[in-house]
């Protein structure tokens, strides 16, 4: 299992350069896999599947290594935040297979540590992550998070935020963080990050547009203490308070 970051190829972390450089088959979704330079994929096999297809590209990875293949399975971000890791895992436990297949995971930079890093710092205090696709956790358990999670005040960090299919679901996300945070609330956006066509702003609550929004965002959600500091998002840790920072 391999976490390719971001997108950029120099925030591909070594140790996941090496898996894929030592592998001889690549297996993964197609946008995914169009972040791997070709010199790494050349000479490898390459297997690809669309959205959705997760449980077989993980069953043709599973059955290549069985076969003796040296097998990766790529995921963006770090594999094991929303990545193919917990399935290609849950795989091998259902088949009886962790005890002959070694198992590994090659950690790469989650989507949200890329993007609070183009935001400024929305994450320096306690935060929650919470996925608004419903395809696989019924939306009702997803609310319940989301308005749990305002309520003790964590930053939140809206994956998967909107599709054509559910295009009203962070639009109900934002009216339920709305109730416990105040319209002054600065909310960080941020799409492709560190890829071709990257955006990344700081608004508030109130001037949230989630028709701005698709599913190549990340959406972070401040608490009661976040502050746009020129442009940038800060979420302090408490070292002014404690320590005083000014000259």
């Amino acid at each position: 299992m391999v976490g390719l970051g971001p997108g950029d190829a120099g925030l591909l972390a070594p140790m996941a350069r090496q898996a894929i450089e030592a592998a001889r088959v690549v297996v993964g979704y197609g946008t995914y896999l169009a972040l791997v330079s070709p010199e790494l994929l050349a000479g490898k096999e390459v297997i690809r599947t669309g959205m959705t297809g997760e449980v077989a590209r993980c069953e043709a990875a599973v059955a290549r290594a069985l076969a003796g293949d040296d097998t990766v399975v790529v995921s963006g971000g770090d594999a094991g935040v929303y990545g193919m890791a917990g399935l290609v895992l849950e795989i091998l436990e259902a088949r009886g297979l962790l005890d002959v297949l070694e198992f590994s995971v090659a950690p790469g930079i989650p989507a949200l540590a890329g993007a609070a890093a183009l935001l400024g710092a929305p994450l320096t205090h306690d935060f929650a992550s919470v996925s608004l696709s419903d395809l696989l956790t019924p939306w009702e358990v997803i609310e319940k998070r989301i308005d749990l999670a305002a309520q003790a005040d964590f930053v939140l960090v809206l994956y998967n935020p909107r599709s054509k299919r559910r295009a009203g679901h962070l639009a109900r996300a934002m009216e339920i963080i709305g109730a416990w945070r105040g319209p002054d609330t600065p909310v960080g956006v941020v799409r492709n990050a560190y890829r071709p066509g990257q955006e990344a702003f700081v608004t508030t609550l109130s001037g949230f547009d989630p028709g701005a929004v698709d599913m190549l965002t990340i959406v972070i959600v401040g608490n009661a203490a976040s502050r746009n500091v020129s442009g940038r998002m800060l979420t302090p840790r408490g070292y002014e308070g404690k320590y005083g920072l000014s000259g």
